[in-house]
């Protein structure tokens, strides 16, 4: 049995991709899982992921209270890119902001379900684009830094969603007919003048396979808050979900800080 607080499963694009769970002071090779049985319970403790301390309730994926409000991990550009004022030596912490949002951004279209358009710091390439489950992603632009980027996913939100549809995306329904090419064409069109001098020429398509064995027809999310331990075989990760069988799901970074005892 491994115990440890839960935390963002570690990704690294392969074919498939590759999982990495750091549980306490263990690394857990998630793929040699799959197939296989496993248990996981929750032992009734939250750590908040930036301070440690017990927190009866975890806030936005692993944060206790005070650094919910406070922490720059938090901060509302962090959804909302373009309120960033990182760049302008502002933010909740203008040192963290210049360590992570004045530095080049990537704007990008995945295809998972259906077409999305996203940001992310170009360090969290291609780490981003797993997390959200897409299978197919081209590079649309890049900014020098968060504020910019987020102004360019704004002017195409008339045209393009920003949202991953989770449940299907845990289904694999997949959007096959979806020219990638044309619509980084098409997007390149709608922006605004002034954004123009920031679009990419990089047209490589990334293909993205993810280790699953089987996919859901009906998803059930798990909240270990109200079900405090999940078993059964593990039949695939997609994003930060684990997929076992039955159509049970656990968002495994949405439990980040969730005390865990794992057995396999």
């Amino acid at each position: 049995m491994i115990v440890g607080n839960l935390k963002k499963m570690k990704a690294i694009l392969a074919n498939p991709v590759q999982y990495r769970l750091e549980l306490g002071d263990e690394v857990v090779d998630m793929n040699a899982l799959i197939g296989k049985p496993v248990r996981l319970k929750y032992l009734g403790e939250i750590h908040c992921k930036i301070c440690g301390r017990k927190t009866k309730k975890s806030f936005a994926q692993g944060f206790c209270y005070e650094h919910f409000l406070k922490s720059p991990e938090n901060s509302e550009c962090i959804i909302r890119p373009e309120l960033c004022e990182g760049h302008l030596g502002k933010g909740r912490d203008p040192e963290w902001e210049r360590e992570h949002h004045v530095k080049p951004h990537i704007v990008y279209l995945a295809v998972a379900s259906g077409l999305k358009v996203g940001v992310t710091r170009k360090q969290q390439v291609p780490t981003r684009w797993i997390d959200q489950g897409g299978w197919k992603v081209i590079r649309l632009a890049e900014t020098p830094y968060r504020y910019l980027a987020g102004r360019i996913e704004v002017a195409l939100k008339d045209h393009i969603s920003d949202k991953t549809h989770w449940q299907k995306m845990l289904k694999n329904v997949q959007a096959t007919k979806i020219d990638l090419l044309a619509e980084k064409a098409r997007m390149h069109a709608l922006l605004p003048e002034e954004l123009q001098a920031y679009y990419s020429d990089d047209d490589e398509i990334v293909e993205i396979e993810y280790p699953v064995l089987e996919y859901p027809t009906k998803v059930k999310s798990i909240n270990l808050d109200k079900v405090d331990e999940v078993a059964g075989r593990l039949m695939g990760i997609k994003g930060q979900y684990w997929l076992l069988e039955g159509g049970q799901v656990l968002n495994i970074r949405k439990h980040t800080g969730y005390l865990v005892e794992l057995e396999v």
